[in-house]
């Protein structure tokens, strides 16, 4: 296993993929979902997955997240293999390095918008005192000043999903996992959220994997592949 300051190292590299599929499968019952996918991923890279409902996308997502153990094939991050780690360790390396945003937002209601933002820091072991004043930090930035107390049910879609965003990113991870981030909001609202997530991305120097349907959001990436019957193709921008 290699060791935190070295992966750290590798990590921040952008001339080095960070994430890299070899030969991913994955079958659901009779299902082929995923047909020996190849994939790769750089620092500060933003690549769109597009394709037909049911074609793999998000089956491809959670395999190289570590939510989902492909059945053959491996995942490796930074240098070090993930597939094959147990649950405990995928779910460390998912709170330290890695970022989710969803259609949904799947915001903790009960919590304000700090609050949420401030929760993956939380998870990490940082203070709260410490860890709300690195998520008041954001507010500002995705144009949320004087929101830090509402609540979810409390603010608009978009203004919702920027909080989501803002929470992805607050760790500084090395990639984000966005599953239809603009699904559940009209042009203008999903344009903005991409927008933040790109730029707020690219100063931190995170790579973005981009599951949408949508071309429209798929051209916020410089690269874009296509899933379909469980194998993908693709090319660059």
């Amino acid at each position: 296993m290699i060791e935190p300051a070295e992966l750290a190292a590798i990590a921040g590299r952008r001339d080095l993929p960070v994430l890299v599929a070899t030969g991913l499968t994955k079958r659901f019952g009779q299902t082929e979902a995923l047909r020996g996918v190849d994939f790769s991923l750089c620092r500060g890279e933003v690549v769109a997955v597009m394709g037909p409902s049911g074609s793999g996308k998000s089956t491809l997502l959670h395999c190289l997240a570590g939510i989902l153990p492909p059945d053959g094939g491996s995942v490796t991050f930074a240098g070090t293999r993930i597939d094959d780690l147990g649950e405990s360790a995928r779910s460390k390396l998912r709170r330290s390095s890695f970022g989710f945003v969803f259609q949904f937002g799947q915001l903790v209601s009960e919590l304000s918008a700090l609050e949420n933002v401030s929760l993956p820091l939380l998870l990490n072991g940082s203070r709260r005192s410490d860890a709300e004043a690195v998520a008041a930090e954001w507010f500002p930035r995705l144009g949320l000043a004087g929101m830090e107390r509402r609540r979810p049910g409390e603010m608009s879609g978009g203004q919702a999903q920027r909080v989501a965003v803002a929470r992805a990113l607050v760790t500084q991870p090395s990639i984000v996992f966005a599953d239809e981030p603009t699904g559940a909001l009209d042009t203008i609202a999903g344009e903005q959220v991409m927008e933040l997530l790109t730029s707020a991305a690219a100063h931190q120097n995170t790579g973005v994997l981009l599951v949408t349907h949508e071309p429209r959001v798929a051209a916020f990436a410089q690269r874009e592949i296509v899933v379909r019957d469980g194998r993908v193709s693709g090319a660059d921008r």
